[in-house]
């Protein structure tokens, strides 16, 4: 079973950037796709971004699309989310997961979870 961990979060002002890292173990990352998801005190956990197996595709949720890029390196194991212009609504608790199949954007279609890692943006 791939087994995932975040790392990247932290506390930065609204304007601010951040990059989050996934880094995966086991050797079929490549066969998944990834995705980002975030969940804000008070809130359901919903989805930011997912990339195909390849790199080549990728979905945004409205509210970070042209802000937020998702990307991969497959020989490194590791997805990303490169996070530009962050502001208050950007706090949460950000997740990566893997899925089967690419193009899906609901919790139920990713099978392994990291544990997460905190993003505070401060106005």
């Amino acid at each position: 079973q791939v087994q995932l961990v975040e790392s990247g979060g932290g506390l930065v002002q609204a304007g601010g950037s951040l990059r989050l890292s996934c880094a995966a173990s086991g050797r079929t990352f490549s066969i998944y796709a990834m995705g980002w998801f975030r969940q804000a005190p008070g809130k359901e956990r919903e989805f930011v971004a997912t990339i195909s197996q390849s790199g080549r595709s990728t979905l945004y949720a409205y509210s970070v699309k042209g802000r937020f890029t998702i990307s991969r390196d497959n020989a490194k194991n590791t997805a990303y989310l490169q996070m530009l212009s962050l502001n208050p609504e950007d706090t949460a608790v950000y997740y990566c997961a893997i899925g089967r199949y690419y193009g899906y954007t609901g919790q139920r279609d990713f099978e392994s979870w990291g544990q997460g890692t905190q993003v505070t943006v401060s106005s």
